[in-house]
């Protein structure tokens, strides 16, 4: 076992660690030997939205492979459930307060650097298909990177398809001289916006009847508790009769099976080009979809439907296989610190997140205090083992939910006297979690700025 630097040390207080066990140690190896990189990123995917981890209202095969090759991670978490946002932190293991992108359509800070910037400086050949999104959706110019593919801005239905024909391309045509880091970046479910925009009236919908004994059940908290933030009584609440909700979900999951379809594309590629057990493979989103719950459509809000992502990493010989950890709580902005210590390099000099890597090799355990996550520029929760705290800053309201009896998120038990203690010390957790950060110079209003110590 290796002993924690101070730099760590504080890093992983900073963000909310309370004990890393058995880390196993190991020299880098030289460049030529390190395992290859392969990020897949799907876009508006919920966690339970995998068949093998669960989901009975999609087939998703690809996905299903993917997971029995390695471990998936049941308690995940996006940093921020927004497009722009979630992506400058998973991409960096920087909140978005620090990244700056804390609305859709921003870059990342300068000063930050991103995974493709880090690992190019230390030998990798690093290339990205799809969507971007920092600030430009689809660009042909990303920091770190050579881009292989464009796609086609706005339609998933469309565009995947490219990103798929493009990394298998790249597969089969690489560079043998360096090891490779790839993202494979696809847009669908992200489709379902368009989806919802087109339905916004009730009256626009329309289904054919053959598909009428298939469509998913609406969710058991699929009503909702009005007594929320005023920041959530301003997201989109459809007029939906029960036939249409279940519609949506119809369509919603029929779009997960295309993504599904097109990673099995860029892991068919890997296989037969005989990359597969040199090649570290991880697969998340950047946000989830509301899919009813709460009576919600889309994300950019901070209950589980939103920002629960699937995680997982698959690298045989090297990365527990078929193994599904349903209890640690991780991060978007673990994706970084684990990379880099599973390949043999050393982390970016400041990172928020923790490596994963003693459970990935099922070699010890991680216990954190808790996990953050913003939405906009002012929402924030702080996830503990048991429960969720949910606050909007200058808003009277907040919400702290009991996960383990309630995981639906439909009693707040924020006024509840015998809890006063537990939301005192969520309070106290946010307050200690944002004093740590070194906020991006972003014009912020004074009331949504962090209050330094």
């Amino acid at each position: 076992m290796t002993r924690l630097t101070r730099r760590q040390a504080i890093q992983a207080g900073a963000a909310g660690a309370a004990t890393l066990l058995a880390r196993a140690a190991r020299s880098a190896p030289p460049p030529s030997q390190r395992p290859n990189v392969l990020l897949i990123i799907t876009d508006q995917q919920s966690l339970d939205t995998i068949s093998a981890l669960g989901c009975t209202h999609a087939a998703t095969p690809n996905l299903d492979r993917l997971a029995r090759r390695g471990t998936a991670f049941m308690q995940s978490h996006s940093a921020n459930p927004l497009c722009s946002p979630a992506r400058s932190s998973f991409l960096t293991s920087r909140p978005t307060l620090e990244t700056g992108v804390v609305v859709n359509g921003r870059p990342i800070r300068q000063s930050i650097p991103n995974i493709g910037q880090w690992l190019r400086k230390r030998g990798y050949d690093t290339l990205y298909a799809g969507k971007w999104h920092l600030p430009e959706s689809f660009t042909p110019r990303i920091p770190g990177f050579d881009v292989i593919a464009t796609g086609i801005n706005g339609q998933g239905g469309v565009c995947d398809a490219s990103v798929s024909r493009a990394c298998q391309g790249f597969l089969r045509s690489r560079n043998v001289q360096k090891p490779f880091f790839l993202v494979a970046s696809f847009l669908q479910p992200h489709d379902v916006c368009q989806f919802v925009s087109m339905h916004a009236r009730s009256n626009t919908m329309v289904f054919h009847d053959a598909v009428a004994d298939r469509l998913p059940p609406l969710p058991p908290n699929h009503a909702f508790d009005p007594r929320e933030p005023a920041a959530m009584k301003r997201k989109q609440r459809p007029d939906w009769s029960e036939a249409q909700w279940r519609y949506y979900l119809w369509n919603y999951y029929r779009m997960v099976e295309m993504v599904d379809a097109e990673v099995g594309r860029v892991l068919a590629a890997l296989d037969d080009a005989g990359l597969t057990r040199d090649t570290l493979v991880i697969f998340t989103a950047d946000h989830g979809e509301g899919r009813g719950r709460h009576h919600l459509v889309t994300k950019n809000y901070l209950y589980d439907e939103a920002v629960k992502v699937p995680l997982i990493f698959a690298w045989p010989g090297h990365v527990a296989e078929g193994h599904v950890d349903p209890t640690t709580l991780v991060s978007g902005l673990d994706v970084v610190p684990t990379v880099c210590d599973l390949i043999g390099v050393e982390p970016p000099p400041v990172v928020r997140g923790l490596s994963l890597r003693p459970l990935l090799e099922r070699a010890g355990t991680l216990t954190r205090a808790f996990i953050p996550a913003e939405v906009t520029i002012t929402g924030r929760m702080i996830r503990t083992p048991r429960y969720k705290y949910i606050t909007y800053k200058r808003d009277p309201v907040e919400q702290l939910f009991d996960m383990q009896d309630d995981p639906g998120e439909t009693k707040n038990l924020a006024d509840e006297p015998r809890l006063a203690t537990v939301l005192a010390q969520h309070r106290k957790h946010l307050a200690a979690w944002e004093a740590s950060l070194d906020v991006a110079p972003v014009p912020l209003p004074k009331w949504a700025q962090p209050k330094k110590k």
